[in-house]
């Protein structure tokens, strides 16, 4: 039987309204990427990385779980799951993660840093204190506590003088840009996505890239955002050649990230379309956001090289040991 998706989104809306994340993270694993780096505290403009690159590898390691559990006998007892988590958190035994990827991650927020030191931007990181945006709660329709959560995230904002908000991914740059205004009365925080900061500041390329790289545009970017051009100019300053598929920038066609945690088998076949269509235009592919990294990655199985676009940008524009 499918899974039974009122269950799977109690248990992610039961999450954030008592642990402030779908999947709570460690506050170690949450701004473990910053450690070392000697960015301030706080600040009028602060880096926001809304958790979701520190989340992916525990949603890659829940959505695997997840593809096991579809269809089989074992969905019928996750009501009984979602009773046991509100009382002890059980998104641990869901979400295991590989050291080895989550450091990954981790060092694409500190290529992003690097990146926008490099452009001479001065910023903090609100360390701990950082809550995650609440995307994936939004995305699949949990209204009120998503609300809920959104006014949490902006009142540790407020509280802390951010004035300025800078992003690392479309999903994150477009809770705070386009649907926190809606829903928050007075919402003032001025949101940029760090492409767009970047693309601004006309940076001087240190390293000719030499990369013919196929871009995979992000759905939230390209539609929800306009972000299409500024992720292509950087690249091609810093020496690549863009190829693009068959379906991009406003067109470009879906990772599957959206239907992950619900219908892991659709989120696949999604992705398989996808990795088709990038595969006919070449076999190094270049993303600008997580999960699409996450589910491209998965849906190719070592076929396709795939990297964050921040792993190709920090070796053209940073003096890389």
């Amino acid at each position: 039987m499918p899974l039974p998706i009122h269950d799977v989104l109690g248990i992610f809306s039961d999450n954030l309204r008592t642990r402030k994340c779908v999947v709570p993270l460690s506050l170690g694993k949450v701004d473990a990427w910053a450690k070392g780096l000697d960015i301030p505290f706080g600040g009028e403009t602060v880096l926001y990385t809304g958790q979701m690159y520190q989340l992916v590898p525990a949603i890659n390691s829940m959505s695997a779980m997840m593809a096991k559990f579809e269809n089989s006998w074992i969905t019928r007892f996750f009501g009984i799951g979602r009773v046991l988590n509100r009382i002890s958190n059980i998104s641990w035994f869901m979400s295991g993660v590989d050291g080895k990827e989550q450091a990954r991650y981790n060092s694409m927020l500190r290529n992003i840093a690097a990146l926008l030191k490099t452009a001479g931007v001065e910023f903090g990181y609100l360390y701990g204190k950082e809550l995650y945006s609440g995307a994936l709660v939004y995305d699949v329709g949990l209204d009120d506590v998503f609300s809920e959560h959104a006014k949490r995230v902006y009142r540790v904002f407020k509280e802390n003088g951010v004035k300025r908000v800078i992003t690392v991914d479309p999903h994150t740059t477009n809770m705070l840009k386009s649907v926190y205004p809606k829903i928050i009365d007075g919402y003032d925080l001025i949101t940029r996505s760090y492409l767009e900061i970047l693309a601004e500041k006309e940076m001087k390329c240190v390293k000719q890239l030499h990369l013919e790289l196929v871009a995979h545009d992000s759905c939230v970017y390209t539609r929800q955002e306009g972000i299409v051009d500024e992720p292509r100019r950087l690249l091609r300053a810093a020496g690549a050649v863009i190829h693009v598929p068959e379906l991009s920038g406003r067109l470009t066609h879906c990772c599957g990230g959206p239907l992950e945690s619900l219908f892991p088998g659709k989120a696949h076949e999604v992705a398989r379309k996808r990795v088709v269509q990038l595969a006919d235009c070449g076999k190094s592919i270049v993303t600008m956001c997580p999960i699409c990294m996450a589910n491209l990655r998965r849906a190719a199985n070592n076929t396709l090289e795939i990297k964050d676009i921040s792993e190709h940008l920090v070796n053209g524009y940073c003096e890389v040991d």
